[in-house]
Formats: C-alpha cells, structure tokens, sequence
C-alpha cells in the first residue's frame, strides 16, 4: 500500500489526531510488503549512480549498450540484467 498524504486540517485543534492518524497511516504503508517494483523507463543516464543502482532504459533516447531493458551498474559500466 503506498503511502498518500491526507489534506491538514484548517483548524490548529484538530492537528493532534491528523497528526496521530497520519504517522499510523505511514506505519501501515511501510509495514506492508509490494509484491512488485515498478521501474519507469529512463530516458537520460541518471546524475549520480554507484554501484547497485538499477535503472529501466528506454534504449534509444538512453542505450547503455544492448537496447531497451534492465541495466545494473557495478564494476565501473551498466550491465545488462535481462
């Protein structure tokens, strides 16, 4: 479940229980597991990477050499993942 802020309340008096309910909701949010990840497709080479980064590129705007897919970097270059 991922986490989406409520509105704040205009009244200052009901801050303590948005406050409460908002902490119990991010608890939640973090406290369930995704069964998924979804990566958006990369159009440029991120700005600061290091080795573990994992990146969907789109292949032709960004082709960190064998088209469109999942890349990893380690060892100093972008790798293929599949």
């Amino acid at each position: 479940m991922a986490f989406r802020p409520s509105n704040v309340p205009a009244d200052p008096k009901n801050l303590p229980f948005f406050l409460g309910q908002e902490f119990r909701n991010v608890a939640q949010s973090m406290a369930q597991s995704e069964q998924m990840l979804m990566l958006q497709p990369q159009f440029v080479a991120p700005k600061k990477y290091a080795d573990g980064c994992i990146c969907f590129a789109d292949g032709t705007s960004w082709n960190p050499g064998s088209g469109a897919g999942f890349y990893g970097f380690y060892g100093g270059s972008w790798k293929k993942l599949g």
